[in-house]
């Protein structure tokens, strides 16, 4: 990738602030720790830091206070970045994004289009209401896809013994999920 192209890319401006990487010619960050063993592919992009035998590759970006160290790999179009760590022989691959303090550690895989965002999460007045995965709720001990919910929630909160208040509470919450949710 040439300057222009991660200029394009980025919207970074002063190409004196970047270099290329000696192993696999990706760019790298003035700021940004990258180790010599590391590996940064010629179209990845590093202003975090990469240590050990870890390897950034394929359009992959590692940004912010970033670590990516061990045997991990980053690859495809994945992003790490925030406070995240990803480290040991974990994988990042496809569209994933992994942020905030998360840590993908061992042989933990992450990949695919995985959570670009938080999943919604709200603390209802009985239960909690999350997007365990995509296209699911749980509410409490329930995990049930959201269509499901939009149609057998009544029968399942009057189970657990919800009020009538509770009920349209719940209900409120299930059409948030079904608009926003994922």
């Amino acid at each position: 990738m040439t300057f222009d192209e991660l200029q394009e890319h980025t919207g970074v401006q002063d190409a004196a602030d970047w270099h290329i990487h000696p192993n696999g010619g990706g760019w790298i960050r003035r700021n940004a720790h990258v180790d010599a063993t590391a590996f940064v592919g010629a179209s990845a992009i590093v202003w975090g830091t990469v240590s050990g035998n870890a390897q950034v590759s394929g359009d992959a970006w590692v940004s912010g206070d970033a670590w990516v160290s061990g045997n991990a790999q980053v690859y495809g179009n994945a992003q790490v970045y925030g406070n995240a760590w990803v480290y040991g022989n974990a994988r990042v691959s496809g569209d994933a994004w992994v942020s905030g303090n998360a840590q993908v550690y061992g042989n933990a895989q992450v990949y695919g289009n995985a959570w670009e965002k938080s999943p919604l999460y709200i603390v209802g007045s009985r239960h909690s209401l999350t997007n365990a995965k995509k296209g699911y709720i749980q509410i409490g001990c329930h995990l049930h896809t959201v269509a499901y919910w939009q149609e057998h929630f009544r029968a399942i909160v009057r189970a657990e013994g919800y009020t009538d208040a509770e009920v349209e509470e719940y209900g409120t919450y299930i059409e948030l999920f079904a608009k926003i949710g994922r």
